[in-house]
């Protein structure tokens, strides 16, 4: 069973609030932090960093797979590392996912693109985690 926490607080707070300031990735598209939550699945705790890249949209001719899974990396380094220092945030697993629309979490979607993956933390490095 998963209990979920919605989390802002700080610098989180300013992005959820108005969606206003974009993430610097590798394909330079345009990705803004939509949420962070927090979710304890078989025990785990897990902290979700859930993100709108509009240009993902498949209508679009969306970003492929190769060009996001960069983006996915850098966001789990260059944000979520730092956001969980700052923030004093221990989790087993860390996802970041890419939505190309604002999603409600858990809930079917099917005209959203989205791309998400896995990492757990280890020595301040996020390790790809299969699922």
């Amino acid at each position: 069973m998963s209990v979920l926490r919605r989390y802002c607080v700080g610098v989180c707070a300013l992005f959820c609030a108005g969606g206003l300031h974009a993430q610097e990735v590798p394909s330079g598209q345009p990705v803004t932090l939509q949420e962070v939550l927090i979710d304890q699945v078989n025990g785990e705790e897990w902290l979700r960093f859930r993100f709108v890249a509009p240009q993902i949209a498949r209508a679009l001719g969306g970003i492929s797979h190769d060009v996001v899974s960069l983006d996915i990396e850098h966001l789990c380094a260059d944000f979520a590392l730092p956001y969980m220092s700052e923030f004093e945030l221990p989790s087993a697993l860390v996802v970041i996912s890419l939505a190309d629309q604002e999603t409600e979490f858990g809930a079917p979607n099917p005209e959203a693109t989205q791309f998400f993956e896995a990492f757990r933390v280890q020595n301040e490095t996020c390790i790809w985690e299969a699922f």
